[in-house]
């Protein structure tokens, strides 16, 4: 209570005492505090019952004041005086005491507004910047410690200090190794004698850390582990306090750091600190915490997590389903890794990605995936999908599509289709005896198809492709595959108003890669140049006969919602696939390798069985089986396209395309069509049900079957949109 009173009185004194100039000012609350460890006895009491923490704000308002009033760039007498009596370095020595009891969250409070107020550059002086370095060793040294709240405040104005000038962070990598007598360890190019006056200048004889030839922290001969990285060891020892604020801020923290454009930082985060531990066993440790068994539904439903923003309520969370917290702190911090990685570096992204993919993927989730139990394989493979869909970062997407394909692009043979165990795994549970898991894998494939990466594209199908090998060169007039090469009920395309809606403005941009087969010779092309895409749309259109469609007597069932999901799906794809060398047209037969034996790889060989046998599977696998064929149609890729896409194509002895399988479906369906009596009337009826637009009722004989002449129906007419659109996206472009 006296020391309370001693203060206001001593501000009532000041205020009426004239003014003095700032420095003797400033000097007056340094001798203020420093008199106070010379006279007092009692170091027990509280340094909130001191005048201490009012000197030190008065110190910092002078300086910020004299700063006010000095040109930019100049330093003042009073922030002479600072640096050149090491002010800081005592007041760390106090704070590193704790003497008197607080002493510590007082130092630290003004380290971080001193950092935070003063514009000036302050750490490239070594009165600061190494005393500095001595107070981040102090934080984080104990877990919700009552200093915690400042510890983090002063550490996150340090890294936001670094990313203004990333070279400073050279002074922040210390050497392990002790030279002569010194008992600190040392920054790289920073003097040995720190009782000389500090100019704020590199001296002679010591490297400037802004040199790239020669980086205060990145000596030649430098080994993997010969710096410490304090600032990121106390970061991460922050991410484990029990208080989510401060694990946010840490993380945050390292999120600025990992960012910073110097090798010497990049090579210590990554080879001498815990970081890729963090990330890594952190990640292990949430997925391992969710129950064994979780609807997929769930899994794939459960709301976009944002790490830093994970709100929860324990009693809401367990009502919706068992797990969801679980599963939210996972999500949580698997996107923390991804934005990290993105953030990071690009040789950092690198090795943390690599390390996400060694001990966390292959350790932890490849047993899980390679189990047998089917209720372990469908969580497992549901989280696989869900960690494909939200990661974003070109580094850890790699990584991911290595541990799930492998990294091979040469061809397949289907000898060799089992070398990496899980692909080979995978892709057979596409066509696993449990739809549940035949579907959720498909999911899983669909998801990797659609992100931007030219690896999986090359492994699952475009390697079996790249020497043509499923064709073989004929005279023209043998490859008309229908009558006069017009069925009787074609569409005119030209007249149809939808199509007259994909205006310039609305064209795709995309390279002229489209090449119709056959060739467009004078005699098979009108002056629009339309012929040959007539031709194949309507292969597609009336590959199922009348008698099997019912589309046509339902309102909205025609095929001009495909035509604009194609537009919009195959734009999307087309900004995705730019950058990637993909060439313009077809590779010329002339320079592929037709005698090499095809094989249309393992996971195009699954597709193709599966489709092969739609009238007689589930509907919702039919459904998940046509989704992810229609996304590799869409695929702006001369091969692909041709494979998928072109009814002409002349297929080499013992091979088959997709145009292929869908007619021996359609022969098949043709032969059982005449079993069935009231056919069409069960068909139609059926297709309501799946509407809506019909009650269920009474059981229907042949239900698979009728549901999957629907799902073909819609599937060709799908198919007859993407050709359309893939042929306007090309004719657009062209000269």
């Amino acid at each position: 209570m006296f020391s309370k009173f001693t203060s206001i009185l001593q501000h009532a004194v000041e205020a009426l005492a004239p003014s003095l100039p700032l420095q003797e000012d400033f000097v007056y609350h340094w001798k203020a505090i420093t008199h106070y460890y010379i006279e007092t006895s009692d170091d027990k009491a509280p340094v909130t019952d001191t005048n201490i923490p009012s000197h030190l704000e008065q110190m910092l308002d002078i300086l910020i004041q004299e700063e006010g009033e000095h040109d930019s760039g100049e330093t003042g007498p009073c922030m002479e005086y600072l640096l050149h009596h090491k002010i800081l370095e005592t007041l760390y020595t106090l704070g590193k005491a704790d003497c008197p009891p607080g002493m510590k969250q007082q130092v630290l409070s003004f380290y971080t507004k001193l950092l935070g107020r003063i514009r000036q550059p302050l750490l490239p002086h070594i009165n600061v910047h190494r005393p500095v370095q001595k107070l981040i060793r102090l934080c984080g040294e104990i877990l919700a410690a009552p200093t915690e709240n400042e510890e983090i405040q002063f550490l996150c104005i340090v890294c936001a200090k670094l990313k203004q000038d990333p070279y400073l962070v050279n002074f922040f990598l210390e050497n392990k190794v002790k030279r002569g007598d010194t008992k600190e360890p040392v920054a790289e190019g920073v003097r040995d004698d720190p009782s000389a006056p500090d100019t704020g200048q590199i001296p002679p004889g010591a490297t400037s850390p802004s040199s790239p030839e020669q980086s205060a922290a990145t000596p030649s001969n430098s080994t993997p582990n010969n710096n410490n990285y304090n600032l990121v060891s106390s970061l991460l020892n922050l991410t484990k306090s029990p208080d989510g604020r401060i694990v946010v801020k840490a993380c945050e923290g390292l999120m600025l750091l990992v960012s910073l454009p110097e090798p010497a930082a990049t090579k210590c985060l990554t080879e001498s600190t815990e970081l890729c531990e963090l990330l890594t066993s952190r990640l292990g440790t949430f997925y391992q915490a969710l129950p064994q068994s979780m609807d997929p539904l769930d899994i794939e439903t459960v709301e976009s997590v944002n790490w830093g923003l994970d709100v929860y309520n324990l009693k809401e969370d367990a009502a919706i389903f068992a797990g969801k917290r679980a599963l939210i702190s996972f999500l949580s911090w698997l996107d923390f890794c991804d934005q990290l990685i993105k953030e990071a570096q690009k040789s950092a992204a690198t090795v943390l990605a690599r390390a996400v993919r060694d001990r966390f993927f292959v350790s932890i989730m490849e047993p899980q995936l390679m189990q047998t139990s089917e209720v372990g394989i469908l969580t497992s493979t549901a989280l696989l999908s869900r960690i494909i869909r939200q990661v974003t970062s070109e580094a850890l997407l790699q990584e991911t599509a290595f541990f799930i394909l492998g990294e091979d692009t040469e061809p397949e043979t289907a000898a060799g289709i089992s070398q990496v165990p899980l692909r080979h795994r995978l892709i057979e549970h596409c066509d696993h005896l449990s739809d549940e898991i035949s579907i959720m894998t498909l999911r899983l494939f669909e998801q990797l198809l659609q992100k931007p990466s030219q690896h999986i594209l090359l492994n699952l199908v475009l390697r079996s492709l790249e020497e043509r090998n499923y064709a073989e060169l004929k005279p023209q007039e043998e490859r008309e595959p229908l009558e006069n090469g017009q069925p009787h009920d074609s569409v005119d395309l030209e007249e149809d108003p939808l199509f007259s809606d994909l205006s310039p403005d609305n064209r795709l941009s995309s390279p002229d890669w489209l090449s119709c087969s056959p060739p467009q010779h004078s005699d098979h092309v009108k002056p629009d140049g339309k012929t040959e895409v007539h031709k194949i749309v309507n292969s597609f259109l009336c590959l199922v006969p009348d008698e099997a469609k019912s589309s046509n007597q339902v309102e909205g069932t025609g095929y001009d919602t495909y035509l604009r999901d194609a537009h919009r799906q195959f734009r999307d794809y087309c900004g995705v696939c730019q950058r990637w060398d993909w060439r313009g047209h077809p590779k010329p037969f002339e320079k592929c390798n037709l005698d090499s034996p095809f094989f249309e790889g393992h996971f195009l060989k699954v597709l193709f069985d599966r489709m092969g046998r739609i009238l007689d599977q589930p509907y919702d696998v039919n459904l998940q089986v046509t989704s992810v064929l229609s996304k590799l149609a869409l695929l702006p890729h001369p091969h692909l396209h041709e494979y998928l896409l072109d009814p002409y194509i002349n297929l080499a002895p013992g091979c088959r395309s997709l145009f292929a399988v869908v007619v021996r479906v359609v022969g098949d369906l043709m032969l059982r069509i005449h079993r069935i009596p009231d056919f069409t009337p069960k068909l139609l009826l059926v297709r309501k049900r799946l509407l809506g637009m019909e009650p269920e009722g009474l059981a229907i004989d042949h239900v698979t079957l009728l549901e999957g002449v629907i799902v073909l129906e819609e599937f060709c007419k799908e198919l007859a949109a993407i050709a359309f659109v893939k042929f306007h996206a090309a004719a657009s472009t062209s000269p």
